[in-house]
């Protein structure tokens, strides 16, 4: 039986819909790393003994519900990004978004693809360095967000969810939890945790609310300390990567829009919009 669904929005609409006032969230990398050029992002040490050219590069994609699966669906790329750069490339299935971005503050993980939400965090905390996300062939990218429930719940309208438990995925996803807690808020004055309680099930096949299965787009992008000639090759090997007949195409095809190349971008501008959605909803970026 079909689930009754509401409240479809795309992740631009939800920036406009908390108004034009809101300012972008107070951003700052943390003390470690440092910011010359304004770009928002960490630069890479100017010390030679400091920049890191590791024989094994370390990949992973964000969280899902079967990270052993997407090792597979990943292969065709991490064995073209190993003959670009030279490198061993080893896929590392990490379980949970806390999970990656230790990794990568670390210094485990040097190729990674962090979720919407994370990116802020992983920018500020972990030294990460997006330049890539996945657009269809001509250059669309985003997600819808939903709400879902079953039949006979009683609830038939956005309103009908206040007083009840409202299931999220984690508190770090924008489509997950923050972009539509932003516009509960803004468009129905409803708040987390005074209007419905909100639950958190660490994934959005867990969870009543979600993204058709995952949460686009993902920003790809490597640890702010690889050498800078090894980034630059990381780099060539996401836009030279042919899409055509791989295992990539057939799992993200699919969405919608479909994702079926790699399209360069920065933090600093494509980010801008989930900044808005973290500045409405407080989130801080201090790190831990």
């Amino acid at each position: 039986m079909t689930l009754p669904r509401f409240l479809a929005r795309t992740l631009m609409l939800a920036a406009m819909c908390l108004g034009p006032s809101i300012a972008h969230a107070d951003f700052k990398l943390d003390p470690r790393f440092t910011d010359a050029n304004g770009d928002m992002v960490a630069d890479a040490p100017t010390d030679p003994s400091k920049q890191i050219d590791p024989d094994t590069l370390i990949f992973s994609y964000t969280p899902v519900e079967d990270p052993a699966v997407y090792a597979k669906v990943w292969q065709e790329f991490t064995d073209h990004l190993a003959k670009v750069t030279g490198k061993k490339v080893q896929f590392f299935p990490v379980q949970s978004n806390a999970a990656q971005l230790e990794a990568m503050r670390a210094g485990r993980l040097h190729v990674a693809g962090f979720n919407t939400g994370s990116n802020p965090i992983a920018v500020a905390c972990s030294g990460f360095v997006p330049f890539a996300m996945m657009a269809s062939k001509d250059g669309a990218y985003g997600y819808e967000m939903e709400i879902i429930t079953y039949p006979g719940s009683g609830i038939t309208k956005v309103e009908d969810i206040k007083g009840k438990k409202m299931a999220f995925t984690s508190e770090t996803s924008n489509s997950g939890y923050k972009a539509p807690s932003a516009l509960l808020r803004s468009q129905f004055g409803m708040e987390a945790g005074k209007d419905y309680e909100p639950a958190f099930s660490g994934k959005h096949d867990n969870s009543i609310i979600g993204v058709a299965n995952k949460d686009y787009p993902a920003g790809y992008g490597y640890a702010y300390n690889l050498k800078p000639e090894l980034a630059a090759k990381v780099k060539e090997a996401f836009f030279s990567f042919n899409w055509d007949g791989t295992a990539l195409l057939k799992e993200f095809q699919s969405a919608e829009p479909p994702q079926e190349k790699f399209i360069p971008i920065t933090f600093k501008e494509t980010w801008a919009v989930v900044r808005q959605v973290d500045d409405a909803m407080g989130v801080s970026y201090a790190c831990k």
